[in-house]
């Protein structure tokens, strides 16, 4: 055992921000409404580094003012960083004041930055005999890596990694750390703004190293580069050399190493849980105390100062619903777990009592069926093949009623056996009265689907109902089980590998470790079940999680099952009609610019048309001193420029080729000759769902090209056609209804044109001679000012200057009173609340709707309008697809339901069943809830979607 001393040094700005967005979409806000996210994910990463480590020597480093040196040789450098948020100023006060009280060193010097900080003291301890570990998650520190300087980077979910000199050669493949300042420099660093090579990516960066080993040596060998490589080399030699100079970290800050200094004393407690007390951290403070027990204890925690560097712990698993997400940095109190649950490190399998045992075929099963059907719920999960529903075959299934235990069903490989005892289950997932439990039900649904396995009776699903309850939040289960249970579960990694050629599948895996692992997800979703069931009462949720969210789980495997039929042929022929019209676009952009140039990329087109052509006498610039040409900056110039137009023209075409036409045909399932996109309920906030893999919500319709994909969508024989039902106008007329603006809900009754019938009031016109152009601007205000459109968003909109736009909002306004009166209510109710809710009671949280800073407390004030409106629509529509799918069910009728894109369901008919078809859909669709304003429904036939829409 070494008695060689340890110095951990804090990078404190890496920490903070990183605590602060770890909570980002579930902020810490007590009473007194103050964001205490950073001040709680700094102080978990901190005291888990002390009680993990003990360390002789500790200090936490802070920036002050930048690096004066590098913005010197480089005006741009880190000018792309967005304003710090006002959770983190407000908190660097207060982290200061916490270090005091612990009597931990605070270091900093004006004009440099952490790494430069911590870079000069690691080589100053190094050389009294020290090993430092850098306590930081920025790959910049890497180059400080010696025989004796480690870094020590956090990994979210809990743990932590420890890099040493092979670490950092087998991450960065260079044979030195320091080369890893040439690393950053060929490929520079968006996030502070370091140029790189131009052209130069990590694989190329790798490539150079490899080969030549240095940025001086490479630019001293550019003859072996090859075409357009070598050039951007070349011409960028200067660059590549500043790049390098400001990636480097300084060694020689004015501060110094004094051991004394760093020693790590006891901290004031008093002092320290007086301050945890004003800012409401309960379950930190006895965090706080395990880190720092009074002098005459023992510490419940010690490592021994031997020189071997801390092991790495393993990362969190990712879920089969979504991908891993934690809250925790190094494994500490980051949630709203329970307060009884006050254990600073999460328990796992292993520190946690618990019975899970695999079920033997036989007679074995067959008590195992009995005693399972005498159960009232039962949660049960899946394993599989594959994360395909409509691929993956059963390898076992797990099964839990009881916290703490648990059963495992391993499945055999032969397909028959595997039928047969499937078929063995079949009176527990048909049984009504048994209540079924899981995470992510849908999957599960689908794939015991394949074996023609109804599940029957009540479910309940942990996923949705923690969407309910904290929609902005992740909801998979690692998180949950971290969050409310304190809970780490085993890592889906450490069973098959990481994602690549070597994973292993879960049939390659142990008995006992599949059922350890199958049975402990099992066991966790039973009880998050119960916490959830509490919360859902709390939140006033229970009816919506009963009668929309878990009913429609159901009705969306259903759809994902059916699938879409797909005209193969005819988006090849699309693809075709597209590199045409592309090519002749790229000749007419190139005559117009009057030289050939990369249209895509945005800085060779920025000097064509800014420099060159000289469209514009003060264009904008991005903050690397590159012309901006965003979409929006060119739409609001391309009305008054031919070759702006040509080129977002260019854009939307090369996007559609190689977002759908070339790729929708790629994503058929081989197995049904279909597509099927997969319903996601919990991404939205707002409770819309999200499509994916295929997106089919985002195929563009506001062009002739756009809209010619959906022509590629077609029933699934000659005896179908395809069914659009679209509900016309419907975040309006929620509007209309919910602000009880009587003149709108007046023009909805009478069958008006609304868009017109708005026109006519704010223009004082008659209805008759509205003209074209009066109602569309019309319309944009409509549909804008659920969004919160502004003047200057009017304006470039449509044809009207500024003040014209302005006029015309106030106008509107004017018109129609109620509305904002209604928008001014909800601003009002969220402030006072913390949320808005629609119509059925949905909640979408609005923790920043009280900030400080204006533009954050602006976008909060938007969505406290719109959150209302377009979650009505949503719940709506939820509605609407829940009954019809009864119905569709109940008739067993041929016609299925196929997707749902906004405010639009699409079906394949049956063709005798037509005229039935569109009196339900209609009935039920425009009766899903009852408004002041009458739901109205446009209904289209056709032999492939764009007919039908």
């Amino acid at each position: 055992m070494s008695d060689q001393k340890r110095l951990f040094l804090v990078d404190a700005y890496a920490l903070i921000f990183r605590g602060y967005y770890a909570f980002i979409k579930n902020p810490r806000i007590n009473s007194k409404g103050e964001d205490t996210s950073a001040i709680m994910g700094f102080m978990n990463s901190l005291l888990d580094v002390i009680k993990r480590e003990r360390p002789d020597h500790l200090a936490v480093c802070f920036d002050n003012g930048g690096s004066v040196d590098r913005v010197e040789m480089y005006e741009a450098y880190k000018a792309n960083r967005d304003e710090t948020p006002e959770g983190i100023k407000t908190a660097i006060p207060r982290i200061h004041e916490i270090l005091e009280a612990m009597h931990i060193p605070i270091i900093e010097k004006h004009g440099f930055e952490a790494d430069d900080v911590i870079g000069t003291l690691s080589r100053q301890a190094e050389k009294e005999g020290y090993k430092t570990y850098m306590v930081t998650p920025d790959k910049d520190f890497a180059q400080l890596v010696t025989e004796n300087i480690f870094m020590y980077r956090p990994v979210f979910g809990g743990g932590y990694e420890t890099w040493g000199i092979p670490e950092i050669q087998k991450k960065f493949e260079v044979e030195t750390p320091d080369q890893v300042i040439d690393f950053l420099g060929m490929m520079g660093d968006a996030s502070d703004n370091i140029p790189g090579l131009p052209g130069v990516g990590e694989k190329t960066a790798k490539k150079f190293i490899k080969e030549f080993g240095s940025m001086e040596n490479l630019l001293a060998n550019t003859d072996q580069l090859k075409g357009k490589m070598k050039e951007k080399v070349e011409a960028n030699a200067e660059l590549g050399r500043l790049s390098k100079e400001l990636a480097k970290i300084m060694l020689d800050v004015p501060v110094t190493f004094d051991a004394k200094d760093f020693e790590l004393d006891h901290p004031d407690i008093e002092k320290v849980k007086e301050i945890f007390q004003e800012l409401e951290f309960r379950r930190l403070t006895d965090n706080f105390l395990k880190a720092f027990p009074s002098e005459t204890e023992t510490p419940a925690a010690t490592q021994s100062n031997d020189s071997k560097p801390p092991e790495a712990k393993p990362t969190p698993k990712e879920e089969k619903s979504a991908g891993a997400g934690q809250f925790s940095l190094f494994g500490g109190d980051a949630t709203t777990a329970t307060e009884t649950t006050s254990e600073y490190v999460r328990r796992t399998i292993e520190t946690t009592s618990h019975f899970y045992q695999s079920v033997a075929p036989g007679m074995a099963t067959t008590l195992f069926v009995k005693n399972l059907m005498n159960q009232t719920a039962v949660c049960f999960d899946t394993e599989t093949t594959g994360l395909n529903p409509l691929t993956a075959e059963l390898v076992g299934i797990a099964f839990s009623w009881e916290a703490g235990k648990g059963f495992y069903v391993p499945f055999p490989q032969d397909k028959n056996e595997a039928q047969e005892l499937i078929e063995i289950f079949r009176p527990f997932f048909e049984n009504e009265a048994i209540e079924k439990i899981g995470q992510n039900l849908k999957y599960d649904i689908k794939v015991l689907a394949k074996y023609n396995i109804d599940v029957k009776g009540k479910l309940f699903d942990t996923m949705l109902a923690h969407y309910l309850i904290n929609p902005d939040m992740r909801h998979n289960m690692d998180v949950l089980a971290e969050t409310y249970l304190n809970y780490t579960p085993i890592s889906i990694v450490e069973l098959i590998g990481k994602k690549g050629k070597n994973q292993m599948s879960m049939r390659d895996v142990p008995l006992d470790k599949q059922t350890e692992y199958a049975v402990e997800d099992a066991d966790i979703t039973l009880q998050l079940k119960e916490h959830f069931e509490k919360e859902l009462t709390e939140a006033n949720t229970q009816k919506l999680f009963d009668e929309i969210e878990v009913p429609l789980l159901r009705v969306l495997a259903a759809m994902e099952l059916e699938g879409i039929n797909l005209d193969k042929a005819f988006l090849n022929s699309l693809s075709e009609q597209l590199n045409t019209d592309i090519a002749v676009l790229e000749k007419k952009i190139y005559e117009a610019a009057g030289e050939e140039f990369n249209i895509a990329s945005p800085k060779q087109m920025g000097i064509i048309l800014f420099e060159k052509l000289k469209l514009v006498d003060k264009p904008k610039k991005t903050k690397t001193g590159q012309y901006a040409t965003s979409e929006d900056i060119l739409s609001y110039l391309a009305k008054d420029h031919e070759i702006i137009r040509d080129i977002l023209e260019y854009r939307g075409l090369a996007k559609l080729k190689s977002t759908y036409v070339d790729a929708l045909p790629l994503q058929v399932e081989e197995t049904t000759g279909r597509v099927h996109t997969d319903y996601m309920q919990t991404v939205a906030a707002t409770g819309r769902l999200s499509s994916n893999n295929p997106n089919l919500q985002n195929i563009p319709i506001r062009t002739e090209r756009g809209r010619q994909v959906r022509k590629a969508f077609i029933p699934r024989n000659e005896e179908y056609t395809l069914l659009a039902a679209d509900y016309s106008q419907i975040e309006l007329r929620i509007i209309a209804a919910l602000s009880q603006e009587e003149t709108m809900i007046e023009a909805f009754k009478n069958g008006e044109d609304i868009h017109a019938s708005t026109a006519s009031k704010v223009f004082n016109v008659p209805l008759a001679e509205v003209t074209r152009e009066q109602r569309s601007n019309a319309k944009t205000v409509n549909f804008g000012i659920i969004y919160g459109v502004s003047a200057f968003g009017l304006s470039n909109q449509t044809d009207l200057s500024r003040g014209e736009a302005k006029e015309l909002i106030d106008t509107y306004y004017d018109t129609y009173p109620k509305l904002r009166a209604y928008m001014s209510e909800q601003v009002d109710f969220a402030r006072d609340h913390g949320y808005v809710q629609t119509v059925l009671g949905r909640r979408r949280y609005l923790a920043a709707i009280n900030s400080r800073n204006a533009v954050v407390r602006g976008a909060a004030e938007r969505n406290a309008v719109n959150a209302p409106i377009q979650g009505s629509a949503a719940d709506i529509i939820k509605i609407a697809m829940i009954n019809i799918y009864e119905k569709l069910q109940a008739g067993n009728y041929k016609s299925k339901m196929l997707l749902q894109v906004h405010d639009e369901l699409v079906f394949d008919i049956y063709k005798p069943e037509l005229d039935t078809m569109k009196t339900l859909i209609k009935t039920e669709m425009e009766s899903a809830y009852k408004l002041d304003v009458p739901l109205d429904v446009d209904l289209d036939i056709g032999e492939n979607w764009l007919e039908a829409h």
